[in-house]
């Protein structure tokens, strides 16, 4: 995709970016140096094809699949946000509705189908217990796909200890600085919990 870079005095920090006729235009404040440009065109071009792929996808009618097939509640909303850099999705079971990445959208789709019902089983269950894992293990790759994302959380980490709520019931936490056995990673890159 073509870019076009709009460097504003009126602009101070903020950094926009729209497609206009096929083109990516991306305003950005007059006083950015060509390094932060750089930057700043690149993550604006990453978001659009995020965005692009995600569109492709039709998360509600995939949501009410999952949910039939697997015994789960459906989601009062489900929508791709770009907004969850270490997290694959959440859920606010209070309002039944579901956050996916858009992070996910060119992933395979039996991993953004894991992820969805991650957040379905959310809607009955808040925490990640052993009634929970049992609800998201009805779907049968659940742990294939919790590979997937380990190996695709790794790329993201913060070095942060991983919390061992985050996998299922009986994996045992292992301590600060420690290598964490592939069972203690749970579905969010960062380590920390989301629901």
């Amino acid at each position: 995709m073509k870019v076009e870079v709009v460097r504003s005095p009126r602009r101070r920090k903020t950094v926009q970016a729209r497609e206009v006729g096929g083109v990516l235009r991306v305003s950005i404040p007059a006083n950015m140096t060509k390094a932060e440009e750089d930057h700043w065109v690149a993550e604006m071009l990453r978001r659009m094809q995020r965005k692009s792929a995600a569109n492709l996808i039709d998360l509600e009618e995939r949501a009410r699949v999952l949910a039939g097939r697997y015994g789960l509640r459906e989601p009062v909303a489900i929508r791709w946000v770009d907004n969850q850099e270490w997290r694959w999705g959440s859920c606010t079971p209070a309002d039944g509705s579901i956050r996916i990445s858009s992070r996910l959208a060119r992933e395979p789709g039996w991993v953004i189908d894991y992820v969805v019902v991650h957040e379905l089983a959310h809607l009955s269950v808040p925490g990640h217990g052993a009634r929970f894992w049992s609800l998201v293990e009805r779907y049968p790759l659940t742990e294939r796909a919790r590979g997937f994302l380990i190996a695709r959380g790794l790329e993201h980490a913060t070095g942060e200890d991983n919390d061992s709520h985050l996998a299922p019931a009986g994996a045992a936490h292992a301590p600060a600085g420690a290598p964490v056995p592939l069972g203690q990673i749970g579905l969010f890159p960062s380590g920390e919990l989301a629901g």
